[in-house]
């Protein structure tokens, strides 16, 4: 699939099928999400698993009810993190963003797996509300990590409708 129809076709997905992500295709879109840029080659990123029956034992104690709800069906759920301190620190002076910019570092590479998901045939939700605690317990996350999203992930069971997006000139400013 040509990279400017991922674009235009991935979707929150909140409906999957009962099949199974393998492994192997779970790790393809990892390596996919690496090949994003990081804030002096850092790759701060980190991803955390659930799938099989670990992952409903995750769902049930990491996810709020609505969350829960939407991933439901989908047969895999994973955490990404950011190592803390290192990404947007120099000796030179450190970005205004601070930790901020691994988390913006974490977002590319979860643009990748989702754009690479899509490719694949995969449909992605992007969570941004959990329980952070049980998270870390769940997966016995160091304190030196920050719990960014949770993704849910699996073979699409329903293809909603594209939202609307906002008009160029919205967005954009140019000054010549």
């Amino acid at each position: 699939m040509e990279l400017q129809k991922c674009l235009e076709t991935r979707k929150s997905i909140r409906k999957y099928k009962d099949t199974p992500v393998a492994k192997e295709t779970i790790q393809e879109l990892i390596k996919a999400a690496q090949l994003a840029p990081s804030w002096k080659n850092t790759q701060v990123s980190k991803y955390y698993v659930a799938m099989g029956d670990a992952k409903k034992d995750f769902s049930e104690k990491c996810l709020p009810t609505f969350n829960r709800n939407n991933t439901e069906d989908a047969p895999v759920l994973i955490v990404t993190t950011v190592e803390d301190g290192l990404s947007g620190y120099t000796q030179q002076g450190d970005t205004h963003l601070k930790h901020g910019f691994a988390c913006f570092d974490n977002g590319l590479q979860v643009a990748n797996f989702c754009l690479k998901a899509t490719e694949l045939g995969l449909g992605t939700l992007i969570m941004g509300i959990y329980k952070e605690a049980a998270i870390r317990e769940f997966f016995n996350i160091s304190e030196n990590e920050i719990v960014v999203s949770v993704l849910g992930l699996g073979y699409p069971d329903q293809d909603p409708e594209a939202r609307p997006r906002k008009a160029l000139d919205d967005i954009a400013t140019f000054v010549e």
